[in-house]
């Protein structure tokens, strides 16, 4: 037996619960994986927080174990890539949706979704960046791949959040000026410590505005969606470019096309859940080597595996800086 959160829906109602879980019931459930990890750290996703919560419909299959992320050591494979022993990252591909996740001390996982650990981080490392900081790389890499040039201005939306804290970290770590967007002006002194040239309220972003605005950001990392990716795309310069990778005001985009054909703006749209594994290895190297792991213990906050379920509201309401990094083994 081994410990792990459990959704599960019926005609009853819907039901959260820490309990102990057989290797039996794990390979009845999660049969497709190739596998066996033992989890050390996994997080509190938005997406886990939405399904542990029972605020959408995430989980499209029931009983289900959330956790999108998951780090540990391999127990036993199939799998040609992967031995007994190794160090392994897990991130999205329907894991904590249709596949059991990670919120579980056990994961009986696909060898064809992970990525090995780099040798420079631990386990807990890789959890504190996560699906938010793996996200944030793969923005950031667009942006550079896109010609942003280092020294522009760039504007990080959600500073606070766990993509907004590591995008921060990154983009003033490449040597673009970084301009962060936050509902939380408390957090200045913490988002200045990341790398933030400036600090601004979200509020100037976050109501309807002009179809074209002032220009002023040569790349955009928003993690907002809604009227806030409108105005930052309102904003942008000509042939900047903007990285769209969240919906935490809303998945609408209540925009117009002037930015796009007289501005040349470029939309580029960041999926973290199914994206390619040369992507994902890429990301993976340029945050050993690119992202200040020292910067980590300023964003995290470390919680055990019994206070998840009380935790998930809290990452819904905005009110968790940074990320939470879940110790699965207490």
């Amino acid at each position: 037996m081994f410990n792990g959160i459990i959704l599960n829906k019926t005609d009853a109602g819907f039901d959260a619960s820490l309990r102990g879980i057989s290797n039996e019931e794990l390979d009845s459930n999660a049969a497709a994986g190739d596998v066996v990890v033992r989890v050390e750290w996994s997080t509190i996703n938005y997406k886990d927080g939405l399904a542990i919560a029972n605020r959408s419909p995430v989980v499209r299959k029931w009983p289900m174990v959330p956790g999108i992320d998951g780090a540990g050591v391999v127990e036993s494979s199939t799998h040609d890539r992967f031995k007994a022993g190794d160090k392994v990252i897990l991130n999205g591909w329907g894991v904590g949706e249709t596949h059991w996740g990670c919120l579980a001390q056990k994961a009986r996982l696909k060898g064809d979704w992970l990525v090995p650990l780099p040798a420079s981080m631990t386990t807990r490392q890789a959890m504190s960046i996560g699906t938010a900081g793996y996200t944030a790389m793969l923005c950031a890499m667009a942006l550079e791949r896109e010609g942003v040039a280092k020294g522009d201005e760039v504007l990080v939306t959600g500073a606070a959040g766990g993509v907004g804290s590591v995008a921060v970290s990154i983009l003033a770590g490449w040597g673009y000026r970084v301009v962060a967007s936050t509902g939380r002006p408390g957090e200045a002194d913490y988002l200045t410590g990341l790398g933030a040239a400036e600090v601004i309220d979200r509020a100037q972003l976050s109501e309807p505005g002009k179809p074209l605005q002032k220009e002023r950001w040569a790349g955009v990392v928003d993690c907002v969606g809604s009227h806030t990716l409108a105005n930052a795309c309102a904003q942008t310069r000509y042939r900047g470019v903007v990285t769209a990778c969240g919906l935490a005001q809303g998945m609408d985009f209540p925009a117009s096309v002037a930015p796009f054909i007289l501005r040349g703006v470029k939309l580029v749209g960041i999926d973290s859940v199914m994206c390619p594994m040369t992507d994902r290895l890429a990301a993976w190297e340029r945050l050993a080597t690119d992202f200040k792991l020292g910067s980590l213990d300023a964003m995290t906050t470390e919680i055990g595996l019994g206070e998840v379920i009380a935790n998930a509201p809290q990452v819904l309401a905005g009110k968790v800086r940074g990320r939470l990094v879940v110790d699965v083994n207490r």
